[in-house]
């Protein structure tokens, strides 16, 4: 597959409204800029051959944001509370990527509830980026494998809507099917607190998979929308990667045996993860995957996970999910942090604070991610099994 160069026109979210009538306006963040770029340096032929092996590869984000935020941060509330969040096209643009597990706003969609999660705000947040992305066509709705090699083949980017947290269907399981028929292919059980079908990370404790939660699970199963474990607890994650049919994604997350706070994961969870033919997606949100040897987040730290995960399970296990979006990423778990559970699941450990994380800050840095790899001696087959192939081969077991 060879792939064509990314066709986007310079269309700007909600630009068929018009701003401070349907909607209001808010300066949104550069995004291409909004901080020092940094480019993994690599020789002349050796950039040739990164974007060679991005042309023709399948490029995948197991978990990304596509958004645009505020300049201001205490903007933020009141622009995700309107929903006209607008969508970072030139940036995705300028990534290489062909398809994006897009986590939309999550628990950040605070319409009717400062708390998040809500059944109507996820609806509504869905809602109102499909209706941006129907009136353009650079970005495609990605509900079948067919749609990513379509975006690959054509030069367009596949966003695929991802819930990280399955608060929003309470209990009742048939809301499955309303999120299905709505463009979600990927839901994760939990978001850090235990909810109906398990055992979040922040918890002391985690009892496993409820019974409500077997009958998610095997609802996903049967429509066809992929499981992720990246906010889920230990005992919960090993319930659900031995109850499902199918393979699993931790969709966003590192080793714990490297950075030793719950949002990373046991080698133990890692390895049935593998042995079910599962994939995990290297993270790179801010503070997340560090290591005792790079406790400054960069991609340096970022890229030990990935090996460290490599060397564990093996080549066809692993891939990435950066976890970015284009805007302050540090201030918005700031402002976020006890909604989302952030502090109680990642601030276990001593390290060097950074106000963005060099060489991964958004979206449009995922070619560092192959520039590091080039660099550090990896094939071309093994390369192109990490940045999609991986993804695409559990897609194929799981979509139906």
């Amino acid at each position: 597959m060879l792939g064509k160069p990314k066709k986007y026109s310079g269309y700007k979210s909600f630009s068929y409204l018009e701003a401070g009538r349907d909607y209001e306006e808010y300066e949104l963040v550069k995004e291409i800029g909004r901080v020092p770029q940094y480019i993994v340096e690599v020789s002349k032929t050796e950039e040739e051959r990164v974007w060679d092996i991005l042309n023709k590869s399948i490029v995948i984000s197991l978990h990304d944001h596509s958004e645009r935020a505020p300049v201001d941060l205490s903007k933020y509330p009141d622009y995700y509370r309107q929903a006209r969040v607008a969508t970072g096209y030139e940036g995705l643009a300028a990534s290489g990527i062909d398809a994006m597990f897009d986590g939309l706003q999550d628990g950040s969609s605070i319409i009717t509830s400062k708390m998040g999660w809500k059944w109507e705000d996820v609806v509504y947040d869905l809602g109102m980026r499909l209706s941006d992305i129907a009136h353009q066509d650079f970005v495609i709705r990605g509900e079948k494998v067919e749609d990513i090699i379509r975006a690959h083949n054509e030069g367009k980017l596949a966003l695929i809507p991802h819930l990280e947290g399955a608060m929003p269907i309470e209990n009742e399981v048939d809301r499955v099917d309303v999120l299905y028929g709505l463009g979600y292919r990927c839901m994760g059980l939990v978001y850090n607190e235990s909810n109906a079908l398990g055992g979040g990370l922040r918890e002391k404790g985690d009892g496993g998979l409820t019974e409500f939660g077997y009958e998610v699970v095997d609802r996903m199963n049967k429509i066809g929308m992929a499981i992720d474990l990246a906010h889920v607890g230990d005992v919960t994650s090993l319930d659900a990667i031995a109850a499902s049919r199918t393979p699993v994604f931790i969709t966003h997350a590192g080793a714990r045996a490297l950075w030793g706070t719950k949002r990373m994961k046991p080698d133990n969870v890692l390895q049935a993860l593998a042995e079910k033919g599962g994939v995990i997606g290297i993270e790179a949100a801010p503070h997340t995957t560090l290591t005792q040897k790079h406790p400054q987040h960069s991609i340096e730290s970022v890229m030990e996970h990935f090996e460290y995960c490599v060397k564990l399970l093996g080549i066809d296990h692993v891939t990435f999910g950066p976890d970015t979006f284009f805007g302050d990423h540090v201030g918005y778990h700031r402002m976020f942090a006890k909604y989302m559970s952030i502090t109680q699941t990642s601030k276990t450990l001593q390290y060097e604070e950074v106000e963005y994380v060099k060489g991964l800050e958004n979206p449009s840095e995922y070619p560092n991610i192959v520039r590091w790899l080039v660099k550090h001696g990896y094939s071309d087959d093994e390369i192109k099994k990490a940045v999609g192939g991986n993804t695409l081969r559990v897609l194929e077991k799981v979509w139906v």
